[in-house]
């Protein structure tokens, strides 16, 4: 016990610390001859096309949603189109409603599911790795892929859901950066206290009463900390004008970016977003009435 006390209390210390060439051509030698200059030749350089996006239909009870793939992101991308093909989706819920948010589909056992069965558990057998670009981001009609708690942020291999989110201040915007970036830091303080090397130091310090000594120790320990996270995340402290702009004027769910792999937005079919949002639920979120889905692939 005295030794969990013992933890608790430093990491709280250390969480206050994170608060408080140009060449030139050589003239050639002048002849009284003077050669007929060649005629130019004109070359047309073909630069390669960007390859074609996926799009996927989605349809509903309350209408058609279309969607792009990004190529940006093709493990999900070669996924989804994967299960698209096999008829995976089709016939499954939308298991997961949460009005201004996004609503959630892909669980496989939803399929068959009767009204009282607990739905969001089922997958397919394997995870996707996370796919993270910052130019792609959680606004209004975002395509995300859904995962579980690993420390990873791998993505589960069927579960998908569509942002429909609302719109954001700019103090909401600026607040939950600086949360974001306050956890990311306490997360690598977290894993950099959990060395062996540091807590047995830690421990040595305080049995030996200096706390003088300790606090050096833990603005050290800060500033390797602060290292590391300024490494892992370069990027922590910009602010992206465009993605605000959006968050501000069409709405979306930025509390979510650089958790969950986005990897498609909708191009058609907001309005049935919308709809589907609207539908009264239950326990866990599931819409009283079943909102079934089916899918294909467009041309």
């Amino acid at each position: 016990m005295r030794k969990i006390a013992l933890l608790v209390s430093v990491y709280l210390l250390l969480t206050g610390f994170l608060q408080a060439q140009v060449k030139t051509t050589p003239k050639k030698p002048v002849t009284n001859t003077k050669p007929t200059p060649p005629k130019p030749k004109h070359t047309t350089v073909k630069r390669p096309a960007a390859p074609t996006e996926q799009k996927v239909e989605i349809t509903t009870n309350y209408g058609v949603i279309v969607v792009k793939l990004y190529n940006e992101t093709p493990l999900h991308r070669d996924n989804f189109i994967k299960l698209v093909k096999e008829g995976f989706y089709d016939s499954l819920l939308f298991h997961r409603v949460i009005k201004t948010f996004m609503i959630q589909g892909g669980d496989p056992i939803s399929k068959n599911a009767d009204s009282t069965t607990m739905l969001g558990n089922g997958d397919v057998g394997y995870k996707i790795p996370g796919e993270f670009n910052k130019d792609l981001f959680h606004k209004k009609g975002a395509l995300a892929a859904a995962r579980d708690n690993n420390p990873e942020r791998a993505s589960s291999g069927c579960q998908f859901y569509i942002v429909q989110g609302r719109k954001f201040t700019q103090q909401e915007l600026e607040q939950i950066l600086n949360s974001r970036n306050m956890n990311n830091k306490q997360s690598i303080l977290y894993s950099c206290y959990q060395r062996d090397t540091v807590q047995a130091a830690v421990y040595k310090i305080q049995q030996s009463g200096d706390k003088e000594l300790l606090r050096t120790y833990m603005a050290n320990l800060q500033q390797v900390v602060d290292k590391m996270y300024a490494q892992q995340f370069p990027d922590a402290e910009k602010v992206n004008l465009d993605q605000m702009g959006t968050y501000i004027n069409e709405g979306g769910a930025p509390h979510l970016d650089g958790s969950y792999t986005v990897f498609g937005e909708v191009i058609s079919g907001f309005e049935v977003i919308d709809r589907i949002a609207e539908k009264p639920t239950g326990t866990a979120d599931r819409p009283q009435e079943n909102i079934r889905m089916t899918m294909r692939l467009l041309p």
